[in-house]
């Protein structure tokens, strides 16, 4: 087997107004893999002291978009996702490299991110408004317009689609965009910024890698008028916080501790494929939407457990950048060390181990944060890897018997962003999804998001809904407009 190589970024400054610029804080940052401890490179990270400079070039930008014809926003975005797919193998090498999810996996995510876009542009004539009839002296209807500056915050486990393939609803509805892209992987969002460089007018898009201070200050600046937040619920909370003082619009897809709920007339075979799937053990399990609790019938429940494994054994962890690997590693020492602690508690709890549980002993990966794909049986409520979002490779099963109880159960936990149930009778599906208090569900599949379907959740996991029509319509706001014609 062989690693590809990948070239990195040539800025290694901020972007706004149309240029690179070096931090005015003077804070230099190295960027190392999460699967070799290697040093990638250094970039200057943003900080308050660029919050203002990078908010005024914003706000020039959007004087100058939200007056281009949607119909030509449209075309300067799919020029972006001509870019974007021409540097599709770079993109997903560097991204493989930086967040340690697998390239094959990071092929995907790019391709997405051209896809939301591309959607969005396609997108333009549908920002209507309505219209009342009053007579024919009388005329009231509304239009759409942009709210200005959107501010986006990006998680670490898809850094590319969420710092980049994000950008098709605000750009399309006429806002200007300053994205914070992930501290733990910001590269693929840099080099991006460096192909995308020149296609939109100044200021319309600015890319600033910055920490948490950064990040505060730019929610709470006066200036931007819109916050978009990927990442966990204590992040979308304090970005309501701080949101909250000028009660700007805000968008959260947040966390989840998501079920699968598999009944007794289950293929067993089919269910442990879904179980194991639906973890996204490719990408460690660093997904908010991975199905990280199985409530297995007790009728099959044997059955479903004797084929985990040798599922769970087909993600292999290795090198991200190795076009054979199956499975990444965890993105920092710190998340590492987070899941580690789950597992020893779930085991202290009286969880039992089924496969995995360590890190891998093979030598290439000894410097990487890598965890095998790790599934516990005998799971029951009181256990912390029953509540809590870990957001690591570490699947919980569940034996139930009455319905009415593991409903209960499912919907015990803060959030609902996704929901799976497996079952041959269509209508024990349909009431189940009906009961379950998540945002999006799957009935015999688990994982696949669709495109144009509205995604996100209920309780904690967010507000807002994306991937379709409706993101784009969340950031316009309406106007009404009431004419006397008599004058």
């Amino acid at each position: 087997m062989t690693t590809a190589a990948y070239t990195l970024p040539r800025e290694r400054g901020i972007y706004y107004g149309g240029g690179w610029h070096p931090s005015k804080g003077g804070v230099v940052t190295p960027v190392h893999s999460p699967a070799t401890g290697e040093l990638l490179t250094t970039i200057n990270e943003a900080t308050a002291e660029d919050v203002d400079a990078a908010v005024a070039a914003a706000r020039e930008g959007y004087r100058v978009w939200r007056d281009v014809a949607p119909k030509e926003r449209a075309r300067i975005m799919r020029e972006m996702v001509r870019v974007i797919r021409a540097n599709l193998e770079e993109l997903a090498l560097i991204d493989a490299a930086d967040c340690g999810n697998p390239v094959d996996e990071m092929r995907r995510d790019v391709e997405m991110s051209a896809g939301l876009i591309e959607m969005f542009a396609g997108f333009w004539s549908e920002m209507k408004g309505s219209s009342v009839p009053f007579g024919p002296d009388m005329l009231s209807f509304s239009v759409r317009e942009p709210y200005g500056v959107v501010a986006r915050i990006a998680p670490f486990n898809h850094p590319f689609v969420f710092s980049i393939g994000r950008l098709g609803a605000p750009l399309a509805a006429g806002n200007a965009v300053i994205v914070k892209p992930p501290e733990q992987a910001p590269l693929s969002a840099l080099r991006g910024m460096e192909l995308l460089d020149g296609l939109l007018p100044k200021g319309v898009l600015n890319m600033l890698p910055g920490g948490r201070d950064f990040g505060a200050a730019l929610t709470a600046h006066p200036g931007v008028d819109f916050v978009a937040v990927t990442g966990s619920v204590p992040t979308g909370k304090a970005v309501m916080r701080a949101a909250s003082d000028r009660l700007k619009r805000t968008m959260l897809e947040l966390g989840g501790k998501n079920a699968l709920l598999a009944y007794p007339d289950s293929d067993p075979d089919k269910v442990a494929q879904a179980m194991v799937r639906g973890m996204n053990f490719t990408w460690c399990g660093q997904s908010c939407g991975s199905t990280s609790r199985a409530f297995v019938h007790e009728d099959i429940y044997d059955a479903v457990l004797e084929r985990v494994p040798t599922y769970a054994a087909r993600f292999k962890p290795g090198l991200p950048t190795d076009p054979e690997t199956t499975m990444g590693c965890l993105v920092s020492k710190s998340q590492h060390d987070r899941v580690l602690g789950y597992i020893a508690k779930a085991k202290a709890e009286g969880a039992r181990l089924i496969c995995g549980g360590k890190q891998p002993d093979a030598p290439e990966l000894a410097n990487g944060f890598f965890i095998e794909p790790t599934v516990f049986a005998d799971v029951t409520q009181e256990m912390a890897i029953a509540r809590e979002e870990i957001f690591g490779p570490v699947l919980s099963v569940f034996k139930w018997n009455d319905e009415s109880q593991v409903m209960a159960d499912i919907n015990s936990v803060d959030y609902g962003l996704t929901f799976a149930v497996f079952t041959r009778d269509v209508a024990v599906a349909h009431r189940a999804v009906a009961r379950a208090e998540a945002g999006f569900c799957w009935i015999n599949e688990v994982s696949k998001h669709a495109i144009g379907s509205a995604f996100g959740g209920y309780k904690q996991s967010g507000i807002g809904r994306e991937e379709c029509l409706a993101e784009l319509l969340t950031y316009t706001q309406e106007k009404n407009v009431y004419i006397n014609l008599e004058g």
